[in-house]
């Protein structure tokens, strides 16, 4: 099925993010279809000058390739926003003034049937005067979907049947940046993207963007969440951890390392791991980084 793969442009990429990276170009390459790159830019202070160039020099090296043009989702606002009318149209948006302080002392209370750490919904509760008073006072507010608690199944290719209720997670951040979520489903849904292969750390954001899918009338694609790589020190793989990048790894080496993590045949390149790819084979558990040899 038509794939993606969507990184942030906010520096190199590690072996874990390219790991993923090749798996997600397996998975479309090996059912014979479409692989396509968008950039995740939105949040433009984060981003980093040359870095969209070196990730996609990257992928390149390690023998992946993509068809049509990368997407920039910060050239995509007029998109986001008419996702986000519509929303407001149907009534399912409101705002949000609560500080991050605010959200974690909100999130630690017990709130019902929703999950650890999910916003309660503190803002739907606000009168009009109340909303109008703390927009005098300087709190510009974010935009929430009203989800009022869905719950949300779906089957994850390697991960079987999950179900998850879903929280009032935010659409546009008080400083007017679409949030992740939202872009993500109008760019899938735009990308005719059929699969979503990516880190299994974020399975739980599932349930939110089907549910978002299902308000806007878009198709929900597949997933397929893949192990994590975790350092040495069994904390998600970051350039703290030492050589994890192709700056300082040959990208043979990187494959062949990618393919020996994975149980996959020795390669060097990620074309040659094409033959006999089956996801279903893919190991379940999370890849402890230790160096490559």
């Amino acid at each position: 099925m038509r794939g993606r793969y969507a990184p942030s442009p906010t520096g190199r990429l590690h072996l874990g993010n390219l790991r993923t990276a090749v798996l997600a170009w397996l998975f479309a390459r090996a059912a014979g279809s479409e692989f396509r790159v968008r950039m995740e830019d939105l949040d433009q202070g984060r981003v980093q000058a040359g870095s969209a160039e070196r990730q996609l020099a990257d992928l390149a090296a390690l023998g992946t390739d993509w068809d049509g043009p990368v997407v920039f989702q910060s050239h995509r606002h007029d998109a986001y926003e008419s996702a986000i009318a519509r929303l407001q149209a149907g009534g399912r948006l409101y705002e949000c003034f609560c500080t991050r302080a605010e959200i974690r002392a909100a999130a630690s209370a017990p709130h019902g049937p929703l999950p650890e750490g999910a916003y309660p919904g503190t803002c739907l509760r606000l009168t009009a005067a109340q909303r109008e008073r703390k927009r005098a006072g300087g709190r510009a507010p974010a935009l929430r979907v009203r989800a009022e608690g869905a719950r949300v199944a779906f089957t994850d290719r390697l991960h079987g049947a999950r179900e998850g209720v879903v929280d009032d997670f935010v659409v546009r951040r008080n400083d007017g940046v679409p949030a992740y979520n939202l872009a993500v489903v109008v760019d899938d849904a735009w990308q005719e993207v059929e699969e979503v292969v990516r880190g299994d750390d974020l399975l739980e954001s599932t349930p939110r963007q089907r549910f978002l899918a299902g308000l806007l009338d878009l198709p929900a694609p597949a997933t397929a969440h893949v192990p994590l790589v975790l350092g040495p020190d069994g904390a998600r793989l970051a350039k703290r951890h030492g050589a994890v990048t192709l700056g300082e790894v040959e990208p043979g080496d990187a494959v062949a390392w990618m393919a020996a993590s994975l149980g996959l045949a020795e390669a060097r390149s990620a074309g040659v791991l094409l033959d006999g790819f089956d996801p279903a084979a893919l190991p379940r558990a999370a890849t402890r980084f230790t160096g490559i040899r």
